[in-house]
């Protein structure tokens, strides 16, 4: 039985990571695609945890040798998701979350017609500035375009199969458990589970 992919895209500062990592402490069979970026580590990150840093060179390289599901270029900077880390992990039955932006996600969607969509949207654009200002980490020239960035995004949550309000933490991660448990018993999956083919088989004898 295969995972499913999820694709999961926020504009900068809805507080997307937070989200993920205690998602992924509290669900199982569940891992997390560490995407490869040129941009610089911000305090705190761990190469090959939160991203796998490389140097524009290595991506493009990358890039002409077909290494990624998808790449695109944000804020300057490029992001792109291993294809073969992604598979991988799907064959081994284990859901894959992919943090990525928009311009990826799309890319994403035709190639996996399947994938799951999530948007997680902030409680409103004006607590979205407040957040991205008080991380104190960028001149007023790099939060402009971010904020200009967001608004495009934010513009795009009709692509999305489910959209996820960042208001109380908690009941976020509530609700982004509750799309992946839903989709975790349709059909499909489900018929693939030992316990439903028992129950087939047994009925079917009767």
């Amino acid at each position: 039985m295969k995972g499913d992919l999820y694709v999961i895209s926020a504009p900068s500062g809805t507080g997307k990571t937070t989200l993920l990592h205690m998602l992924l402490k509290e669900m199982d069979k569940v891992s997390f695609s560490v995407s490869h970026t040129t941009r610089p580590s911000r305090p705190g990150e761990i190469d090959g945890v939160d991203y796998h840093f490389v140097s524009k060179d290595v991506f493009s390289s990358m890039v002409e040798e077909g290494a990624f599901l998808e790449w695109a270029e944000v804020h300057g900077h490029f992001y792109g998701t291993s294809r073969e880390g992604v598979l991988g992990q799907l064959a081994k039955g284990t859901d894959v979350l992919l943090d990525i932006d928009v311009q990826g996600a799309r890319q994403v969607k035709k190639g996996f017609p399947g994938a799951v969509m999530i948007f997680i949207l902030p409680p409103s654009f004006k607590e979205l500035e407040q957040r991205l200002r008080s991380r104190g980490t960028e001149d007023e020239d790099s939060l402009k375009i971010r904020i200009e960035n967001a608004k495009r995004e934010i513009m795009a949550v009709t692509e999305y199969d489910y959209i996820v309000i960042n208001d109380v933490l908690q009941k976020a991660l509530d609700d982004l458990e509750a799309v992946i448990k839903a989709n975790r018993h349709k059909k499909d999956r489900m018929l693939a589970q030992p316990e439903v083919s028992r129950v087939l088989k047994e009925a079917q004898a009767r």
